[in-house]
């Protein structure tokens, strides 16, 4: 049974043969994306393993199923960019991976915010060359802050409890209240209050049409002045220009992004010798109070091995019309 990898780094070799012993499939890594122009790389495959930034279109499913595939494997929570009202038109069961490690992007997140906040990043810089003093390094304790957490699913569960480890107020937005989380002090409110209310905003839901651009020109206006925004989630969660002008203005005092709206153009490639096309986030860069990751928050050990072993878990229960997680099937 032979899978065919998409967008595959070298640490997806790794961790996706370590992890095959008990299942004994046949792998192809290709390290181009899944688009329409390469889809017909794949040649008798069962199933493909596509990663955030494939497009997984109608025209590329029609012409997966025309090739024999009958699994798409998404090796990410995240299933924005398959269309999946094609994929059971054309008999191709969808699966992903729902949980892998949530701790691993609540850390990454906070990792940001203490980064925007106390400067480690430049003041480790500093040091190397002999520079120790602290002029232009202030930053602010979290304790007592309130922080506004969009979305409570697992990362955002996650990074909930982190944040009133540190002794923050923490406010949140989703369709429905979580009633542990609550039980540990975090308030639910209106996405408009909680947006008005934070000294931080960390973005943690899914995109799709009601959630595009949340933060927009509009939102940024009802945030405190000198407000951080931390986006680990999907890039189309943030207009990304709107919040350039939210940095111009001072409206938005730090800016931390592991993700982005072009992302699939620049992220997960070494682009240090050339220059980069996208002025979007040539401005961004050139912001000193803008932080930038590219797409590193899930890269943990941890969360890579669960993200190969329910991969591997989900094509093989489907091979064998097993049942698996519902929530790690999607059709």
């Amino acid at each position: 049974m032979k899978i065919t990898f998409f967008s595959t780094q070298p640490y997806d070799k790794d961790f996706f043969n370590r992890h095959n012993k008990d299942f004994g499939f046949s792998f192809e890594f290709l390290e181009t994306g899944l688009d329409e122009k390469t889809v017909e790389l794949v040649k008798k495959s069962v199933a493909v393993c596509v990663f955030v930034n494939d497009k997984v279109n109608r025209a590329v499913i029609e012409r997966l199923a025309a090739a024999g595939v009958k699994i798409i494997a998404l090796r990410c929570a995240g299933f924005n960019n398959v269309d999946l009202a094609a994929a059971k038109e054309n008999g191709i069961r969808v699966c992903r991976v729902p949980a892998y490690s949530p701790e691993a992007v609540a850390e990454h997140a906070v990792a940001m915010i203490l980064t925007l906040n106390r400067k480690t990043h430049k003041a480790y810089n500093r040091v190397r060359e002999q520079n120790f003093s602290l002029n232009g390094l202030l930053g602010f304790d979290l304790h007592g802050k309130t922080v506004g957490v969009i979305g409570t699913g697992n990362i955002g569960r996650a990074f909930c409890k982190i944040m009133l480890g540190f002794g923050c107020k923490v406010l949140a937005f989703d369709l429905i209240a979580n009633k542990d989380l609550e039980a540990h002090g975090v308030t639910y409110l209106p996405l408009l209050e909680v947006i008005a209310s934070s000294d931080i905003i960390s973005l943690h839901s899914p995109l799709n049409d009601q959630t595009q651009n949340l933060v927009n020109a509009e939102t940024i206006g009802h945030m405190k002045t000198g407000a951080m925004l931390i986006n680990t989630s999907r890039g189309g969660l943030v207009d990304t220009k709107a919040v350039i002008e939210g940095l111009k203005s001072g409206k938005l005092g730090y800016v931390g992004i592991d993700v982005y709206e072009q992302e699939e153009k620049l992220f997960f490639r070494d682009l240090s010798s050339g220059i980069i096309q996208d002025d979007v986030i040539s401005r961004l860069i050139s912001f000193p109070n803008v932080l930038i990751t590219a797409h590193q928050g899930f890269f943990t050990n941890e969360a890579l091995r669960q993200i190969a072993e329910v991969t591997l878990s989900n094509i093989d229960g489907i091979l064998k019309s097993q049942k698996i997680e519902m929530a790690n099937s999607l059709v």
